[in-house]
């Protein structure tokens, strides 16, 4: 049998039925539970030939981890299609807009940046695949459903992966609150990777010094430092605006 993983939560289990609908094996439905929110589930896994399971709560608690599942959980096949960055830019038919996470451990947060990304028209997330947390079930929850339409891509060295980028052509650029630059000072209308760090801890030595420059999200309050997917929404819709 091939390898497979969970997936729970509406958005999550209902992105899967749209996008890749092969991929889901088996749906586990709260048993007794008869809304529209259901309904509508029970109907795509039909037309996608899904075999839907009734099972208890307790039974939905241990799937998802003691996670909040809202009663869907379901079994997908484990290996998505191999996507790399050569893939992503070779298939491009605007400027490259792309978002790297250097550090970002927490799934929530990971989530968080795939559904922004998925937002402004991201070509694909990349992160190291050590000092990351990777694409796990509460990641794939909070993405409602982001992570089927935006490749996330795990790289074994991401400085060298920039430096890649940049002989491809894209600008690299580096966020960080003791740059010059604000961020509307940088020209992002050309192929463009924003590099961005957990909360606090920021970029690491080596990839800001892989950057092409550095810009800063000009503060106006008393906070110092904003969540890592606030800040790469503010940085990629402003990528949108100036490409209009």
């Amino acid at each position: 049998m091939s390898e497979t993983r969970l997936i729970h939560g509406f958005h999550a289990v209902t992105a899967k039925l749209r996008h890749a609908p092969g991929d889901v094996k088996e749906l586990y439905v709260a048993e007794g539970r008869q809304d529209a929110r259901v309904r509508d589930l029970l109907k795509a896994a039909a037309t996608a030939g899904v075999r839907v399971l009734p099972v208890d709560a307790a039974r939905l608690d241990g799937m998802a981890g003691g996670a909040r599942h809202q009663g869907v959980v379901a079994r997908v096949a484990a290996t998505a299609k191999y996507v790399s960055l050569d893939d992503v830019l070779d298939n491009l038919s605007e400027p490259a807009l792309l978002l790297v996470l250097d550090g970002v451990t927490d799934p929530h947060n990971l989530g968080a940046c795939l559904r922004v990304a998925d937002a402004a028209g991201c070509h694909a997330v990349v992160a190291p695949k050590d000092k990351a947390c990777g694409l796990n079930a509460t990641a794939i929850k909070v993405a409602s459903g982001a992570a089927d339409t935006v490749p996330y891509i795990m790289v074994t060295n991401l400085a060298r992966s920039l430096r890649e980028l940049q002989e491809r052509g894209v600008w690299v650029v580096g966020a960080a609150g003791e740059a010059e630059k604000v961020l509307h000072a940088i020209d992002q209308k050309g192929p463009l990777a924003w590099v961005l760090g957990a909360e606090g801890a920021g970029l690491r030595r080596l990839t800001r010094d892989t950057c092409d420059e550095l810009a800063r999200i000009p503060m106006y309050g008393s906070v110092e430092s904003l969540n890592v997917s606030v800040a790469s929404g503010i940085c990629l819709f402003e990528a949108r605006r100036q490409r209009g």
